[in-house]
């Protein structure tokens, strides 16, 4: 097998080329980024880069309220990130926005 490091800029692209540059903000493909590229150097191993698998599996929220739109019938309405940490990963973005594994 073959890997390749993949830069932001690659990064970026690769959603480009997949017809998925809507799925995420500019600042939450940072923020994945980011997230996996830690993640990879925690496990030891690459990470494969699947832009369908990763619009799959996370989801970008703006706001407590529209996450809360979406999952208060699984988790009760969440007041905090903290909240939301004890069902799944959450990826901070700002100071409202954040991305979370879907679950």
């Amino acid at each position: 097998m073959l890997v390749k490091e993949v830069t932001f800029y690659d990064f970026l692209k690769e959603f480009e080329e997949f017809g998925r540059a809507n799925n995420f903000s500019y600042e939450g493909k940072r923020a994945l980024y980011d997230y996996l590229e830690e993640l990879s150097e925690d496990l030891g191993k690459p990470i494969e880069l699947d832009v369908i698998g990763i619009c799959c599996e996370f989801t970008e929220y703006g706001s407590l309220e529209e996450f809360n739109n979406d999952y208060s019938y699984t988790t009760g309405d969440a007041n905090s990130i903290e909240d939301i940490k004890e069902y799944t990963i959450v990826i901070p973005i700002d100071n409202e926005s954040f991305i979370i594994q879907n679950f």
